[in-house]
Order: C-alpha cells, then structure tokens, then sequence
C-alpha cells in the first residue's frame, strides 16, 4: 500500500494521494468550441498546469506527472507541434526562474533525442536545479510512450546483461531502466477531456494505480476538479490483488 498522507485545508481532509498522475487532454476541442485555432487552447492549457501545480503542492501531493506531448503527437499538424513546443519552451525558462524559491523540483521523462537543443539545454537545467532541492517534483513526460518506455528500459537490460553488469531480472530491477527509476507509481490517474482510455501513459507504473474519468476539457479542469478526483479516489478500495 502507498503510504497517503492527510492534509488539511481544501481537500477537506481527505487522504491526499502521494502521486498524481494528468493527460492534459481537450485543449484543441476546447478552443475549437470558441471558435478559435487549437493553439490557443493549449495556451490556456498550460495555465491550468501552473495553477494544478501548484495547488497539488500546497495541498500535500508529492509527486505529479503531466502528459505533455506524446510520441504520437508529431503526426498533429506542424503548426501546432511548433506551439506547442514553443510553450514548452517559455513554461521551463519560466520554471527556470522560480524553482529555487517555490521549492518544486521539475525533471523531464520521454525520449529527448528528436527535441529542440534548447529544450534539451533547458531540460538539463531544471534537472541540475531539481538535484538541489527537496520536496514536491513535477515530472513532465515530453516525447513519452508507455510502450517506447519499455522497449527502451528493455535495450538498456539486454546491453548490461551483454557485458556481465545486469542484475537478476524482476520486476524491481526492471524499475531501475524506466524514466520513472525512483519515483513511487501515481495513486491516482486523472484523464479529463471524456476520453476513457490511457492512451499509452505510464502504462507501466498505473498497473495498480486508481483511475478518474471526467467529461471536463483539460482547460476547464480547476481546483474543484481535482477535489472531486481525490474524493473519488477517497470512496475506492484498494487492495493490489488481494483481499
């Protein structure tokens, strides 16, 4: 069983997840309702993320980890890839700027090679500020697949296993070769937006984790929201395959 811990404030006392895990999904039907393009939508979708953020901070949760851009997602149109990543961009010089001081730890999980040096540049950056702090960390999965996870971790086994420095295959040292080495499996798993599937996210890490489904596009998605996710994930019983 996770360890959960109780906070007190807009969570009413409830058991507050360890780790929460968001697919930021609907910001292009959000923005196409209103009748504006798909970028804007994720533009106000990245506000949401900085007020979610921040809010799981304040209220307890020590880990959350944001689907921000998937392998899949580079058959979107060019246009909005380059917005996208534009945001990206600002929201971690952004992050750059305040981590120090808001005491929130930020590291990057997916596959960088095909991203933008100065993404890379910036990923590292927040990695080397995360390394002297402790606390509340945000993982924010870019370029990210279940799937490639897995095959990745795999590749990275048989190469030690080839030269003699491999450990005993389980599933705990299968762990070691994941993006997530090191950090506890979300509790809670939140998809807004109507969609009910996990569309290749952390399909490793969420075998047991507790899943929350809402017709509310990720834009709309508020302190409210979440309240009523935790008070969902409060009425579950989880028992990890046993009685």
């Amino acid at each position: 069983m996770k360890i959960l811990r109780k906070k007190a404030g807009a969570a009413d006392n409830l058991r507050i997840p360890r780790h929460i895990a968001i697919i930021m999904d609907g910001n292009g039907r959000w923005a196409k309702k209103r009748g504006m393009p798909r970028t804007a939508g994720h533009a106000v979708g990245a506000e949401t993320f900085r007020k979610i953020a921040t809010y799981c901070k304040n209220i307890g949760v020590d880990y959350l980890t944001v689907y921000a851009f998937s392998t899949e997602n580079w058959k979107r149109p060019a246009e909005e890839v380059a917005a996208i990543m534009s945001l990206l961009e600002k929201y971690l010089n952004e992050a750059i700027e305040k981590m120090e001081k808001d005491k929130i730890r930020l590291y990057i999980m997916g596959n960088m090679t095909p991203l933008s040096p100065k993404i890379k540049e910036l990923a590292a950056h927040t990695a080397a500020i995360s390394e002297k702090l402790s606390g509340f960390q945000v993982n924010l999965c870019l370029n990210y697949g279940g799937r490639d996870e897995i095959v990745r971790a795999a590749k990275r086994y048989a190469e030690e296993y080839k030269n003699g420095g491999a450990p005993e295959l389980t599933e705990e040292s299968f762990e070691r070769y994941l993006y997530s080495n090191g950090i506890p499996d979300p509790d809670l798993v939140i998809r807004p937006s109507g969609e009910m599937r996990l569309s290749n996210f952390l399909i490793w890490q969420s075998a047991y984790s507790e899943l929350y489904f809402t017709d509310a596009l990720w834009p709309d998605f508020d302190e409210k929201e979440l309240d009523r996710a935790i008070t969902a994930f409060n009425r579950r019983e989880r028992r990890f395959g046993g009685i």
